[in-house]
């Protein structure tokens, strides 16, 4: 049960429409780094989100981003491979540097250095990469936080296959469009009030 006194079955959803001005800009943010243009895959950018939240302990987000991080073409079981062993999960050796970069910035990140940035950089990305791993650590150690702060349990199957499928082929902006009062719990449009 979440921790909410007025929505004590919340569901993240629900939970951000206790606060649509903040929530909705969180959710176009979340729309433009994980679904705009990026040196990294959508499947890339989830399975950066999902280890992440595996370090820090956020079973909601790791389990429901790796399911969707495989939706966009991740393999199956790599993300547990992940964090069970960097070292020997079946990852590319281009995406490899880039994942020891985010587990050491989500578990040490105040010894950062250079070094770290460099070995990203020798596996062939970029500055504009480098920042894109770095938000999506940062947004998803905000993202475990508000999850776990709160109190929201992880999803049931067909709650997961439903979020999933949502994300999949809405992206976050969807879920701006449920915490704006745009669509209902199903996507369906809300008819007008005004009308």
């Amino acid at each position: 049960m979440a921790f909410l006194k007025t929505i004590p079955g919340a569901d993240l959803k629900r939970a951000f429409r206790l606060q649509p001005d903040i929530s909705v800009p969180m959710l176009e943010y979340h729309e433009a780094l994980l679904r705009g243009p990026s040196p990294f895959t959508i499947g890339e950018r989830e399975l950066i989100a999902a280890y992440t939240s595996a370090l820090n302990n956020c079973d909601f987000c790791y389990e429901e981003h790796g399911a969707v991080a495989e939706a966009f073409g991740i393999a199956e079981g790599l993300l547990g491979a992940l964090v069970e062993n960097i070292d020997t999960a079946d990852i590319s050796d281009k995406m490899r540097p880039v994942l020891r970069f985010v587990g050491k910035l989500t578990n040490t990140p105040a010894r950062m250095v250079q070094a770290d940035a460099d070995a990203v950089f020798a596996a062939g990305w970029d500055d504009i990469a480098l920042y894109h791993a770095v938000s999506v650590c940062a947004l998803f150690a905000h993202d475990n936080r508000m999850v776990q702060g709160l109190g929201i349990p992880t999803q049931d199957a067909a709650s997961l296959s439903t979020t999933v499928d949502r994300l999949h082929d809405g992206g976050y902006a969807s879920t701006a469009r449920y915490v704006r009062g745009e669509v209902d719990e199903t996507g369906a449009a809300v008819a007008d009030q005004n009308s």
